[in-house]
């Protein structure tokens, strides 16, 4: 179900935040050291040894056990915006690696003239490996999900809002072994947000009728699943998936 948009962000704007600090959290691998710039990282070279859980999903596909930029399952990990691969301190469009500053200038990732910078579109839905944050900062074995590996966990799997060594998130179950997601909120404009309430996750793919939106995939109590409602310009949590092999 479609959920109304609202582009005009005049309330947010006026409350920007003076910065951004990311949450405390146990044995964190993460430093958001990034800056504003939001560009890459290690370049994504050479592939990282990250441990990964099987869960028995069809397609085989094989998910990390945590966050890009934490080394614990409890840990939140570096927030990035949908397509930018450095975590930074300001969440906005006046920090967006693909527009000039302001809503509706992108130059990269646009399939709508309304919403490109001088009209400009690319036709770019899908994120490309130099723009993937799991792929830049892990190697060219892993990237970010598609909603359809999003899906693919939620319908194969079973799942239950935990308290994981003090951190609070969704654990699945399937094949004997366990995925925890935590609820690290996000960031937008006004700073981190519904720490220990949510998680928000990123998917690897716009909004199909939107540029300003990209899919993505939530855990709460009320469980998991997958909406296209937040801006790409907001800071959320990225899950690496890899293929079986």
């Amino acid at each position: 179900m479609k959920t109304t948009r609202i582009y005009a962000l005049v309330a947010l704007m006026m409350i920007f935040a003076a910065g951004c600090t990311k949450p405390d959290e146990p044995n964190n691998g993460g430093d958001n050291n990034g800056g504003d710039n939001g560009g890459g990282n290690n370049g994504g070279d050479t592939t990282m040894v990250m441990e990964c859980v099987d869960l028995g999903l069809p397609s085989g596909t094989l998910w990390a056990t945590c966050n890009v930029g934490a080394d614990t399952p409890e840990g939140y990990g570096d927030y990035f915006a949908w397509a930018e691969t450095s975590p930074k301190d300001h969440y906005y469009w006046n920090t967006y690696r693909y527009c000039k500053g302001l809503f509706g200038t992108f130059t990269k990732y646009c399939n709508v003239a309304t919403f490109g910078y001088n009209g400009f579109t690319d036709e770019l839905t899908v994120l490309q490996p130099d723009d993937d944050a799991a792929t830049v900062n892990w190697g060219s074995d892993w990237r970010t999900p598609d909603l359809e590996q999003w899906e693919e966990l939620i319908n194969n799997t079973t799942y239950e809002w935990v308290k994981q060594n003090e951190v609070w998130g969704l654990v699945f179950h399937g094949n004997g072994q366990s995925l925890f997601l935590p609820a690290g909120g996000y960031f937008d404009i006004r700073g981190l947000t519904e720490l220990g309430e949510c998680g928000y996750y990123w998917s690897n793919s716009l909004c199909a009728d939107d540029p300003v939106y990209a899919n993505y995939f939530i855990v709460n109590t009320n469980g998991p699943y997958t909406s296209d409602f937040y801006s790409r310009s907001c800071g959320f949590s990225v899950r690496a998936v890899r293929s079986e092999k």
